[in-house]
Protein backbone atom coordinates (compact mmCIF):
# COMPACT_ATOMS: atom_id res chain seq x y z
CA UNK A 1 0.00 0.00 0.00
CA UNK A 2 3.03 2.35 0.41
CA UNK A 3 4.49 2.23 -2.63
CA UNK A 4 0.96 2.20 -4.19
CA UNK A 5 0.20 5.57 -2.53
CA UNK A 6 4.23 6.94 -3.69
CA UNK A 7 3.14 6.30 -7.06
CA UNK A 8 -0.65 8.07 -7.23
CA UNK A 9 0.79 10.67 -5.68
CA UNK A 10 3.18 11.62 -8.27
CA UNK A 11 6.09 10.94 -5.84
CA UNK A 12 8.39 13.79 -6.77
CA UNK A 13 5.69 16.39 -6.66
CA UNK A 14 4.27 17.98 -3.58
CA UNK A 15 0.00 16.97 -4.23
CA UNK A 16 -2.21 19.32 -4.68
CA UNK A 17 -6.43 19.13 -3.41
CA UNK A 18 -6.95 17.72 -6.72
CA UNK A 19 -4.10 14.99 -6.23
CA UNK A 20 -5.43 14.55 -2.91
CA UNK A 21 -8.86 14.04 -4.01
CA UNK A 22 -7.33 11.26 -7.00
CA UNK A 23 -5.45 9.77 -4.47
CA UNK A 24 -8.58 9.03 -1.62
CA UNK A 25 -10.38 7.70 -4.31
CA UNK A 26 -7.87 5.42 -5.36
CA UNK A 27 -7.13 3.76 -2.11
CA UNK A 28 -11.05 3.23 -1.53
CA UNK A 29 -11.19 1.49 -4.80
CA UNK A 30 -8.07 -0.48 -3.79
CA UNK A 31 -9.81 -1.48 -0.63
CA UNK A 32 -13.08 -2.28 -2.06
CA UNK A 33 -11.86 -4.02 -4.66
CA UNK A 34 -9.57 -6.02 -2.49
CA UNK A 35 -12.06 -9.22 -2.30
CA UNK A 36 -13.56 -8.77 -5.65
CA UNK A 37 -13.03 -9.50 -9.03
CA UNK A 38 -10.64 -7.31 -10.24
CA UNK A 39 -10.70 -8.47 -13.93
CA UNK A 40 -14.26 -6.96 -14.90
CA UNK A 41 -13.17 -3.30 -13.98
CA UNK A 42 -12.90 -0.64 -16.76
CA UNK A 43 -11.17 2.57 -15.45
CA UNK A 44 -12.00 6.35 -16.87
CA UNK A 45 -11.30 7.63 -13.69
CA UNK A 46 -8.59 10.09 -14.88
CA UNK A 47 -8.12 13.59 -13.93
CA UNK A 48 -10.80 15.96 -15.52
CA UNK A 49 -9.05 18.54 -18.32
CA UNK A 50 -8.34 21.76 -17.41
CA UNK A 51 -11.28 23.56 -19.43
CA UNK A 52 -8.80 25.72 -21.15
CA UNK A 53 -6.85 22.00 -22.50
CA UNK A 54 -8.69 21.61 -26.16
CA UNK A 55 -7.53 18.77 -28.77
CA UNK A 56 -5.53 16.76 -27.16
CA UNK A 57 -4.16 14.00 -29.58
CA UNK A 58 -2.22 10.81 -28.50
CA UNK A 59 -1.42 8.59 -31.73
CA UNK A 60 1.13 6.70 -33.49
CA UNK A 61 3.35 8.67 -34.81
CA UNK A 62 3.89 6.92 -37.99
CA UNK A 63 0.25 7.07 -38.60
CA UNK A 64 -3.04 9.49 -39.11
CA UNK A 65 -4.93 7.24 -36.61
CA UNK A 66 -5.73 8.54 -33.72
CA UNK A 67 -5.30 5.19 -31.90
CA UNK A 68 -3.48 4.94 -28.48
CA UNK A 69 -1.49 1.82 -28.84
CA UNK A 70 2.35 1.55 -30.29
CA UNK A 71 4.54 -1.51 -30.66
CA UNK A 72 7.24 -1.42 -28.02
CA UNK A 73 10.38 0.94 -29.89
CA UNK A 74 7.56 3.13 -31.84
CA UNK A 75 7.03 6.27 -31.13
CA UNK A 76 3.93 7.93 -29.77
CA UNK A 77 2.57 11.74 -30.56
CA UNK A 78 1.02 13.97 -28.12
CA UNK A 79 -0.23 17.08 -28.99
CA UNK A 80 -2.39 19.77 -27.21
CA UNK A 81 -3.89 23.26 -27.42
CA UNK A 82 -4.09 25.81 -24.22
CA UNK A 83 -6.61 28.43 -25.37
CA UNK A 84 -4.83 31.03 -22.53
CA UNK A 85 -2.15 31.27 -24.78
CA UNK A 86 0.62 32.14 -22.68
CA UNK A 87 3.33 29.78 -23.37
CA UNK A 88 2.78 27.88 -20.05
CA UNK A 89 6.27 25.87 -18.40
CA UNK A 90 4.27 22.02 -18.84
CA UNK A 91 6.10 18.74 -17.54
CA UNK A 92 5.09 15.50 -17.85
CA UNK A 93 5.55 12.06 -16.09
CA UNK A 94 4.34 8.75 -17.38
CA UNK A 95 3.66 5.87 -15.11
CA UNK A 96 3.16 2.09 -15.81
CA UNK A 97 0.07 0.47 -14.75
CA UNK A 98 -1.22 -3.33 -14.40
CA UNK A 99 -4.43 -4.24 -16.69
CA UNK A 100 -6.86 -2.05 -14.58
CA UNK A 101 -5.06 1.32 -14.63
CA UNK A 102 -3.59 0.92 -11.24
CA UNK A 103 0.11 1.83 -11.18
CA UNK A 104 2.68 -0.93 -11.07
CA UNK A 105 4.66 -2.30 -8.03
CA UNK A 106 7.66 -1.36 -9.56
CA UNK A 107 10.23 1.03 -9.50
CA UNK A 108 10.36 3.63 -12.24
CA UNK A 109 13.83 2.83 -13.32
CA UNK A 110 12.21 -0.57 -14.23
CA UNK A 111 10.08 0.51 -16.70
CA UNK A 112 11.86 4.20 -17.82
CA UNK A 113 15.30 4.60 -18.91
CA UNK A 114 16.48 8.40 -18.33
CA UNK A 115 13.84 10.88 -16.62
CA UNK A 116 11.04 10.00 -15.13
CA UNK A 117 9.46 13.30 -15.15
CA UNK A 118 10.48 16.29 -17.62
CA UNK A 119 9.36 19.32 -19.37
CA UNK A 120 7.50 19.52 -22.76
CA UNK A 121 10.06 21.86 -24.74
CA UNK A 122 8.26 22.26 -28.38
CA UNK A 123 5.12 24.32 -28.61
CA UNK A 124 4.40 27.70 -30.87
CA UNK A 125 1.31 29.85 -30.78
CA UNK A 126 -1.22 29.84 -33.47
CA UNK A 127 -1.15 31.69 -36.24
CA UNK A 128 -3.84 34.06 -37.86
CA UNK A 129 -6.53 32.53 -35.50
CA UNK A 130 -9.90 34.05 -33.93
CA UNK A 131 -8.87 32.02 -30.83
CA UNK A 132 -5.11 32.21 -29.19
CA UNK A 133 -3.99 29.71 -28.46
CA UNK A 134 -0.10 27.67 -27.53
CA UNK A 135 0.21 24.03 -29.13
CA UNK A 136 2.51 22.04 -27.37
CA UNK A 137 4.05 18.74 -29.05
CA UNK A 138 5.76 15.74 -26.80
CA UNK A 139 7.25 12.63 -28.53
CA UNK A 140 7.93 9.11 -26.17
CA UNK A 141 10.49 8.24 -26.74
CA UNK A 142 12.64 10.76 -26.84
CA UNK A 143 16.37 11.42 -26.10
CA UNK A 144 15.24 11.97 -22.20
CA UNK A 145 13.04 9.55 -21.38
CA UNK A 146 12.54 5.58 -23.22
CA UNK A 147 9.93 2.86 -22.40
CA UNK A 148 12.29 0.06 -21.50
CA UNK A 149 8.66 -2.66 -21.26
CA UNK A 150 5.48 -3.45 -22.40
CA UNK A 151 2.00 -2.64 -20.64
CA UNK A 152 -0.31 0.26 -20.01
CA UNK A 153 0.92 3.18 -19.18
CA UNK A 154 -0.80 6.95 -18.15
CA UNK A 155 0.83 10.30 -19.44
CA UNK A 156 -0.22 13.44 -16.82
CA UNK A 157 0.05 16.50 -17.96
CA UNK A 158 1.65 19.48 -14.70
CA UNK A 159 1.86 22.85 -14.77
CA UNK A 160 3.95 25.20 -12.82
CA UNK A 161 1.74 25.11 -9.81
CA UNK A 162 1.74 21.61 -9.95
CA UNK A 163 -1.25 20.74 -10.42
CA UNK A 164 -2.34 17.90 -13.31
CA UNK A 165 -4.12 19.55 -16.13
CA UNK A 166 -5.01 16.17 -18.10
CA UNK A 167 -4.03 12.47 -18.09
CA UNK A 168 -4.15 10.12 -20.81
CA UNK A 169 -3.82 6.22 -21.12
CA UNK A 170 -1.91 4.70 -23.86
CA UNK A 171 -0.56 0.88 -24.09
CA UNK A 172 2.92 -0.74 -25.22
CA UNK A 173 2.50 -4.12 -26.76
CA UNK A 174 5.38 -6.05 -27.72
CA UNK A 175 4.40 -8.74 -30.43
CA UNK A 176 5.57 -11.92 -28.37
CA UNK A 177 1.98 -13.96 -29.57
CA UNK A 178 -0.02 -13.69 -32.88
CA UNK A 179 -3.81 -12.50 -32.32
CA UNK A 180 -6.76 -13.89 -34.89
CA UNK A 181 -9.34 -12.08 -34.58
CA UNK A 182 -13.30 -12.79 -36.48
CA UNK A 183 -16.25 -11.08 -36.56
CA UNK A 184 -19.86 -12.87 -36.18
CA UNK A 185 -23.48 -11.63 -36.66
CA UNK A 186 -24.72 -12.34 -32.87
CA UNK A 187 -25.54 -16.78 -32.30
CA UNK A 188 -28.30 -15.61 -30.39
CA UNK A 189 -31.66 -15.33 -32.07
CA UNK A 190 -33.00 -12.20 -30.80
CA UNK A 191 -30.29 -10.72 -31.20
CA UNK A 192 -29.15 -11.46 -34.54
CA UNK A 193 -30.27 -8.24 -36.14
CA UNK A 194 -28.34 -5.95 -33.73
CA UNK A 195 -25.42 -6.93 -32.07
CA UNK A 196 -22.01 -8.54 -33.18
CA UNK A 197 -19.90 -11.41 -32.02
CA UNK A 198 -16.29 -11.08 -31.51
CA UNK A 199 -14.21 -14.27 -31.30
CA UNK A 200 -10.20 -14.92 -31.48
CA UNK A 201 -7.30 -16.84 -31.21
CA UNK A 202 -3.65 -16.73 -29.32
CA UNK A 203 -1.18 -18.43 -31.14
CA UNK A 204 2.01 -18.69 -28.87
CA UNK A 205 4.45 -20.88 -30.39
CA UNK A 206 7.38 -19.21 -29.41
CA UNK A 207 6.17 -18.13 -26.06
CA UNK A 208 5.73 -20.23 -23.24
CA UNK A 209 2.29 -20.08 -21.04
CA UNK A 210 2.59 -22.35 -18.44
CA UNK A 211 -0.83 -21.70 -17.11
CA UNK A 212 -3.02 -19.87 -19.71
CA UNK A 213 -6.32 -19.18 -17.28
CA UNK A 214 -4.04 -17.75 -14.57
CA UNK A 215 -1.33 -15.54 -16.87
CA UNK A 216 -3.41 -14.98 -20.14
CA UNK A 217 -5.92 -12.13 -19.59
CA UNK A 218 -7.23 -10.56 -23.02
CA UNK A 219 -9.45 -7.43 -23.22
CA UNK A 220 -11.89 -6.88 -26.43
CA UNK A 221 -12.69 -2.85 -27.36
CA UNK A 222 -14.65 -1.52 -30.33
CA UNK A 223 -13.49 1.28 -31.56
CA UNK A 224 -11.14 1.55 -29.02
CA UNK A 225 -13.63 2.75 -26.52
CA UNK A 226 -12.45 1.50 -23.62
CA UNK A 227 -16.06 2.85 -21.83
CA UNK A 228 -17.14 -0.52 -23.47
CA UNK A 229 -14.57 -2.90 -23.26
CA UNK A 230 -14.85 -6.49 -22.00
CA UNK A 231 -12.81 -7.86 -19.20
CA UNK A 232 -12.46 -11.50 -17.43
CA UNK A 233 -12.30 -14.00 -20.85
CA UNK A 234 -11.01 -17.23 -20.24
CA UNK A 235 -9.67 -19.84 -23.54
CA UNK A 236 -12.07 -22.20 -23.69
CA UNK A 237 -10.91 -24.94 -25.92
CA UNK A 238 -6.78 -25.22 -26.40
CA UNK A 239 -5.37 -26.72 -29.57
CA UNK A 240 -1.17 -26.78 -29.37
CA UNK A 241 -0.27 -23.57 -29.24
CA UNK A 242 -3.23 -21.60 -29.72
CA UNK A 243 -5.55 -20.57 -27.34
CA UNK A 244 -9.30 -20.51 -28.45
CA UNK A 245 -11.90 -17.59 -27.34
CA UNK A 246 -15.17 -19.06 -29.08
CA UNK A 247 -17.37 -17.23 -26.68
CA UNK A 248 -21.26 -16.23 -28.54
CA UNK A 249 -22.43 -14.38 -25.59
CA UNK A 250 -19.60 -12.77 -23.21
CA UNK A 251 -17.94 -10.89 -26.53
CA UNK A 252 -20.90 -9.55 -28.02
CA UNK A 253 -21.57 -5.80 -28.51
CA UNK A 254 -24.39 -3.91 -29.89
CA UNK A 255 -23.20 -3.13 -33.46
CA UNK A 256 -25.03 0.50 -33.22
CA UNK A 257 -25.19 2.34 -36.10
CA UNK A 258 -22.48 4.20 -38.41
CA UNK A 259 -21.06 7.75 -36.80
CA UNK A 260 -22.47 10.68 -37.46
CA UNK A 261 -20.02 13.21 -38.78
CA UNK A 262 -19.16 16.87 -40.21
CA UNK A 263 -16.33 18.84 -41.99
CA UNK A 264 -15.37 22.46 -40.25
CA UNK A 265 -12.42 22.54 -42.63
CA UNK A 266 -13.30 25.83 -44.01
CA UNK A 267 -14.65 27.28 -40.90
CA UNK A 268 -16.27 30.65 -42.20
CA UNK A 269 -18.46 28.73 -44.21
CA UNK A 270 -20.96 25.64 -44.58
CA UNK A 271 -19.50 22.14 -45.67
CA UNK A 272 -20.58 18.86 -44.97
CA UNK A 273 -23.48 18.40 -42.90
CA UNK A 274 -23.06 22.07 -41.52
CA UNK A 275 -26.21 24.15 -42.08
CA UNK A 276 -25.45 27.17 -40.93
CA UNK A 277 -22.27 29.33 -40.31
CA UNK A 278 -22.39 32.85 -38.78
CA UNK A 279 -19.53 34.99 -36.79
CA UNK A 280 -20.23 35.82 -33.31
CA UNK A 281 -18.97 38.01 -30.82
CA UNK A 282 -15.86 36.15 -30.96
CA UNK A 283 -15.36 33.34 -32.76
CA UNK A 284 -17.17 31.47 -35.83
CA UNK A 285 -20.36 29.21 -35.25
CA UNK A 286 -20.56 26.39 -36.79
CA UNK A 287 -24.66 25.04 -36.76
CA UNK A 288 -25.57 21.64 -37.70
CA UNK A 289 -28.62 19.96 -39.13
CA UNK A 290 -31.48 19.00 -36.69
CA UNK A 291 -30.80 15.45 -36.32
CA UNK A 292 -33.66 13.13 -36.29
CA UNK A 293 -32.84 9.66 -34.81
CA UNK A 294 -32.39 6.41 -37.19
CA UNK A 295 -33.62 3.85 -34.28
CA UNK A 296 -36.78 3.08 -36.53
CA UNK A 297 -34.81 3.40 -40.18
CA UNK A 298 -33.51 1.11 -41.96
CA UNK A 299 -29.78 0.82 -42.01
CA UNK A 300 -27.89 2.65 -44.18
CA UNK A 301 -24.08 3.08 -45.23
CA UNK A 302 -22.02 6.44 -44.59
CA UNK A 303 -18.69 5.77 -44.80
CA UNK A 304 -16.83 6.69 -41.06
CA UNK A 305 -13.59 6.53 -39.34
CA UNK A 306 -15.70 4.57 -36.56
CA UNK A 307 -15.47 7.55 -34.24
CA UNK A 308 -12.23 9.30 -34.88
CA UNK A 309 -11.38 12.60 -35.61
CA UNK A 310 -8.54 14.18 -38.06
CA UNK A 311 -7.54 18.35 -37.39
CA UNK A 312 -7.70 19.73 -40.42
CA UNK A 313 -7.93 23.19 -42.44
CA UNK A 314 -8.14 24.91 -45.55
CA UNK A 315 -8.05 28.54 -44.30
CA UNK A 316 -4.36 28.57 -43.24
CA UNK A 317 -1.89 29.95 -45.40
CA UNK A 318 1.06 27.17 -44.82
CA UNK A 319 1.33 23.78 -43.64
CA UNK A 320 1.07 23.22 -40.11
CA UNK A 321 -2.55 22.37 -39.27
CA UNK A 322 -1.77 22.47 -35.48
CA UNK A 323 -1.33 25.90 -35.32
CA UNK A 324 -3.22 27.77 -37.94
CA UNK A 325 -6.87 25.81 -37.41
CA UNK A 326 -9.39 27.73 -35.68
CA UNK A 327 -11.71 27.14 -33.31
CA UNK A 328 -15.65 27.37 -33.63
CA UNK A 329 -18.63 26.74 -31.15
CA UNK A 330 -20.29 23.83 -32.84
CA UNK A 331 -24.05 23.76 -31.66
CA UNK A 332 -25.75 20.08 -32.06
CA UNK A 333 -29.08 19.76 -31.82
CA UNK A 334 -31.72 16.55 -31.68
CA UNK A 335 -35.57 16.53 -32.34
CA UNK A 336 -37.03 14.25 -29.55
CA UNK A 337 -40.09 13.24 -31.33
CA UNK A 338 -37.83 10.95 -33.91
CA UNK A 339 -37.04 8.37 -31.98
CA UNK A 340 -38.93 6.41 -28.56
CA UNK A 341 -39.26 8.39 -25.13
CA UNK A 342 -36.30 8.37 -23.24
CA UNK A 343 -37.46 11.68 -21.22
CA UNK A 344 -35.82 9.95 -18.35
CA UNK A 345 -32.63 9.18 -19.02
CA UNK A 346 -29.59 11.42 -19.72
CA UNK A 347 -28.09 12.63 -23.38
CA UNK A 348 -24.59 13.09 -24.96
CA UNK A 349 -22.50 13.96 -27.60
CA UNK A 350 -19.58 11.25 -27.32
CA UNK A 351 -16.66 10.65 -29.38
CA UNK A 352 -12.80 9.62 -29.76
CA UNK A 353 -12.44 13.87 -29.53
CA UNK A 354 -13.48 14.20 -26.34
CA UNK A 355 -11.96 10.72 -25.20
CA UNK A 356 -15.07 9.27 -25.06
CA UNK A 357 -16.10 11.29 -21.81
CA UNK A 358 -19.68 12.10 -20.88
CA UNK A 359 -19.50 14.86 -18.78
CA UNK A 360 -21.31 18.85 -18.62
CA UNK A 361 -19.76 19.96 -21.50
CA UNK A 362 -20.96 17.48 -23.95
CA UNK A 363 -24.26 16.64 -22.33
CA UNK A 364 -27.48 17.88 -24.35
CA UNK A 365 -30.30 20.12 -22.83
CA UNK A 366 -33.82 20.39 -23.74
CA UNK A 367 -34.44 23.79 -24.84
CA UNK A 368 -38.69 24.37 -24.67
CA UNK A 369 -38.32 27.06 -27.42
CA UNK A 370 -37.18 25.11 -29.66
CA UNK A 371 -38.13 21.86 -28.58
CA UNK A 372 -35.27 20.23 -29.15
CA UNK A 373 -32.46 18.56 -27.27
CA UNK A 374 -29.45 21.01 -27.87
CA UNK A 375 -25.55 21.67 -26.80
CA UNK A 376 -22.49 23.91 -28.47
CA UNK A 377 -19.11 22.44 -28.52
CA UNK A 378 -15.78 24.74 -28.84
CA UNK A 379 -13.47 22.17 -31.32
CA UNK A 380 -10.96 22.85 -33.47
CA UNK A 381 -11.64 22.53 -37.35
CA UNK A 382 -11.56 19.73 -38.61
CA UNK A 383 -13.26 15.85 -39.75
CA UNK A 384 -15.28 14.51 -36.59
CA UNK A 385 -17.29 11.84 -36.09
CA UNK A 386 -19.51 11.96 -33.33
CA UNK A 387 -22.60 10.05 -31.91
CA UNK A 388 -25.25 10.23 -29.50
CA UNK A 389 -25.81 7.69 -26.62
CA UNK A 390 -28.17 7.94 -23.41
CA UNK A 391 -27.25 7.52 -19.98
CA UNK A 392 -29.59 5.93 -16.93
CA UNK A 393 -30.12 6.47 -13.42
CA UNK A 394 -27.83 3.41 -12.98
CA UNK A 395 -24.89 4.82 -15.53
CA UNK A 396 -25.63 2.48 -17.68
CA UNK A 397 -24.58 3.35 -21.26
CA UNK A 398 -26.27 2.80 -24.71
CA UNK A 399 -25.32 3.45 -28.18
CA UNK A 400 -29.08 2.39 -29.57
CA UNK A 401 -31.59 4.06 -28.64
CA UNK A 402 -31.10 7.03 -30.66
CA UNK A 403 -29.87 5.55 -33.57
CA UNK A 404 -30.81 2.19 -33.64
CA UNK A 405 -28.51 -1.20 -33.85
CA UNK A 406 -27.64 -2.90 -37.27
CA UNK A 407 -25.96 -5.77 -37.44
CA UNK A 408 -24.41 -4.81 -41.23
CA UNK A 409 -22.75 -1.68 -39.43
CA UNK A 410 -18.87 -1.42 -39.90
CA UNK A 411 -17.04 -1.66 -36.58
CA UNK A 412 -13.22 -1.85 -35.82
CA UNK A 413 -12.97 -4.45 -32.69
CA UNK A 414 -9.16 -4.91 -31.35
CA UNK A 415 -7.99 -7.56 -28.33
CA UNK A 416 -5.56 -6.47 -26.32
CA UNK A 417 -3.14 -9.58 -24.84
CA UNK A 418 -2.08 -9.19 -21.16
CA UNK A 419 0.35 -11.49 -19.75
CA UNK A 420 1.36 -11.78 -16.09
CA UNK A 421 3.31 -14.80 -15.38
CA UNK A 422 2.92 -16.37 -11.54
CA UNK A 423 5.24 -14.20 -9.38
CA UNK A 424 5.77 -11.84 -11.77
CA UNK A 425 5.31 -8.24 -10.63
CA UNK A 426 4.11 -6.77 -13.85
CA UNK A 427 1.49 -6.68 -16.64
CA UNK A 428 3.26 -7.09 -20.05
CA UNK A 429 1.19 -6.93 -23.37
CA UNK A 430 2.55 -9.09 -25.67
CA UNK A 431 -0.18 -9.10 -28.36
CA UNK A 432 -2.71 -7.25 -30.19
CA UNK A 433 -5.23 -8.29 -32.61
CA UNK A 434 -7.61 -6.50 -35.20
CA UNK A 435 -10.77 -7.15 -36.56
CA UNK A 436 -13.48 -5.03 -39.04
CA UNK A 437 -16.79 -6.21 -39.14
CA UNK A 438 -16.62 -5.51 -43.04
CA UNK A 439 -15.89 -8.88 -43.27
CA UNK A 440 -19.05 -10.59 -40.87
CA UNK A 441 -19.36 -14.11 -40.76
CA UNK A 442 -22.95 -15.22 -40.82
Amino acid sequence: MENLINNLSLRTLKPTDLERSQLIFYVFLFLSLSNSDKNVLYSQNLVPDKPHIKSVILQPRATNNYVPFIALGETMLLSFDDLNGNEEYYSYEVVHCDMDWMPSNILSSEFIRGNTRDRIRTFDNSFNTLQGYTNYKLEIPNRNMQLKISGNYIITVINESREIVFQRKFVVYEPKVQVGVAIFRSRDLKDIQTKQTVQFNINHPNFRINNPKAEIFPVVMQNNNWQTAIYGLKPQFYRGNQLLYKYNKETTFSAGNEFLYFDSKAVRSTSLNIGRVYLGDQLYHSQLYTHLGRNDRPYTLFEDINGNFVIRTIDGEGSDVFTEADYSWVHFSLDPNTYHDISDKEIYVQGAYNNWKLDDENRMLYNRESGLYETKILMKQGFYNYQYVTKDSDGLVRNDEIDGSFWQTENDYTVIVYYKRIGGRYTEVIGLGKGNSNKINN
